[in-house]
């Protein structure tokens, strides 16, 4: 049986300091799942438009990837979630910024969020074990 290493298992902190009861990441032979980010610093949603949300939602998907030892090359699928589709070519820009030299697969769609912001993303990342 493969070892399973939950990251935050204690459960984050959203917004109003509201406890959520799921993992930040959960790591399993060589997979790493990292739940869906929001532009949230220290409980608090993050303003503005798209771009300044997502360089949050991106910045924040990259320090959990790092605490688990991954790296932006070792992520395969992303999944994103917009507020509005308008904002898909602005949202991109901030993407590439982040993967541009390592591009992973992707679906992006439009719906209405849980909390107040713009933009949410998720994703897979791989890292051969050992």
């Amino acid at each position: 049986m493969s070892d399973i290493i939950r990251y935050g298992a204690e459960g984050g902190t959203g917004q109003g300091r509201q406890h959520m009861p799921f993992s930040r990441a959960v790591q399993a032979d060589g997979w790493l799942y990292v739940s869906g980010q929001v532009p949230m610093r220290d409980g608090e949603l993050v303003t503005g438009n798209v771009t300044e949300q997502a360089h949050v939602v991106i910045q924040s998907l990259l320090a959990i990837l790092a605490e688990a030892g991954y790296g932006p090359e070792h992520v395969v699928r992303c999944g994103v979630w917009l507020d509005d589709t308008r904002d898909f070519y602005a949202f991109n820009n901030v993407f590439r910024h982040y993967f541009g030299e390592h591009p992973p697969a992707r679906a992006c769609v439009e719906s209405r969020m849980v909390v107040d912001c713009k933009v949410e993303v998720d994703c897979v990342a791989y890292k051969r074990p050992g």
